[in-house]
Parts: structure tokens; C-alpha cells; sequence
């Protein structure tokens, strides 16, 4: 079986708060599949699916803050949903067929 690590993150203090990026984990027990389903399309626009109910997201601290505000209008009183915002030095090991979250740098001219 494959397995993947990838080292990301490293926090450096000079880099300004507007510039950070963080690896934002979710993961939720939705029971209603309708709801499930309209909440997993809400965490696409964030990240990437990493198992059925599992997302990773690179995210700078305005993006997070969009997706956390949006949560509690897609769930109910009975669903259960984490949110790791990951700081630092973050080190991921995967085992299996998803890829692990890369950023992209995208330059517009």
C-alpha cells in the first residue's frame, strides 16, 4: 500500500497574518442525507474529500473564518461537526489512494 508524507506549514513568525495559510481539517456525522450532501458541496468550494465525511483545506485565516461561519446554517441539533485549523509545523502521513492536499500557487498576469 502507498503511503505519502508530506511536511507543510512550516510557521514563520515574519510572514505576515494576511499571508498564512493553514491546513483545515473537518470532519462531520451528518444524519440526513440530503443535509450531508448539501454540506459536503459547501466544503468542496474549501477543499479537497479525503474520505466520505473527512475534507482537508489550505486556507488562509479569512477563508476559514468564511467556512466556519457558514456551518451552522447547513446542519442540524442532531449532526456533529470538527474543525482542525492546524498551525505550525504540521507533518501528514496518508496510506492508500488519496492524494495529499498540495497548495497551489496561482500567478495571474
Amino acid at each position: 500500500m502507498m503511503r505519502s508524507i508530506n511536511r507543510i506549514f512550516v510557521f514563520d513568525e515574519f510572514i505576515a497574518e494576511e499571508r498564512r495559510k493553514y491546513l483545515v481539517v473537518v470532519i462531520y456525522d451528518i444524519v440526513d442525507n440530503r443535509r450531508r450532501a448539501k454540506f459536503a458541496k459547501y466544503l468542496q468550494g474549501f477543499g479537497v474529500r479525503v474520505q466520505k465525511s473527512a475534507f482537508e483545506c489550505i486556507l488562509p485565516d479569512a477563508k476559514y473564518e468564511k467556512l466556519v461561519k457558514g456551518i451552522p446554517q447547513l446542519i442540524g441539533k442532531e449532526d456533529q461537526i470538527r474543525v482542525y485549523k492546524l498551525t505550525s509545523n504540521a507533518d501528514i502521513r496518508a496510506w492508500g489512494t488519496v492524494e495529499l492536499v498540495e497548495e497551489e500557487e496561482v500567478v495571474i498576469l
